[in-house]
């Protein structure tokens, strides 16, 4: 099951929700069980997501820019996104998380393909320099299913892609309360104030 606590001013409301299977595997990256990527929304954030027609939407990102010849893309994050531990997101957290993602999801691994570098400009700003144009970049970056490329914390994301990360720190929705969780019974999760 899945409980939702989403403490406001007034009166504290609880969803309580049985899910299609238990939650075992915490990580979004090292599986892609369904449920795995549910709870992956409700605790981390995406640099873009698809409309149900497909297109691309800003999520973490202001803005992006691609070059004229096409070879490079430039991500700007968006002011005050914090990890739910209130440390800042940084550019290096973003390139972490992608480059942890692609060696495991398909998509991931061909968009890899056709890239030169992956580096931070700043702070909130990272450059994806491309071998050639690929169409790959905003479609992997965006991708809504398994495996999904949530961004986390650098330290989280640099975990070796073939073992499963012990620390579930997002910026997403919700904050998922490992001290409370119940393989096969319990799953909780509190609101993100910040979000």
């Amino acid at each position: 099951g899945l409980a939702v606590a989403a403490p406001s001013a007034m009166a504290q409301t609880t969803l309580r929700a049985v899910m299609h299977s238990d939650l075992k595997i915490l990580d979004p990256i090292w599986t892609t069980a369904y449920i795995t990527r549910n709870h992956g929304y409700m605790i981390y954030d995406t640099l873009l997501a698809q409309d149900e027609k497909g297109a691309i939407k800003l999520q973490m990102v202001e803005k992006y820019e691609t070059a004229p010849d096409k070879k490079s893309y430039t991500f700007t994050l968006r002011d005050g996104l914090l990890w739910h531990d209130g440390k800042p997101v940084t550019s290096e957290d973003c390139i972490a998380s992608i480059k942890r993602w692609a060696i495991k999801d398909s998509l991931g691994q061909k968009m890899m393909s056709f890239v030169a570098s992956i580096d931070a400009v700043d702070a909130k700003t990272f450059a994806i320099k491309l071998k050639e144009p690929t169409g790959l970049v905003l479609l992997g970056l965006s991708k809504p299913s398994s495996n999904v490329p949530f961004m986390m914390p650098k330290r989280v994301a640099d975990t070796d892609p073939g073992k499963q990360i012990a620390d579930y720190t997002g910026s997403g929705p919700f904050i998922f309360k490992k001290d409370e969780w119940k393989p096969g019974e319990k799953v909780v999760y509190v609101k993100n104030p910040k979000y």
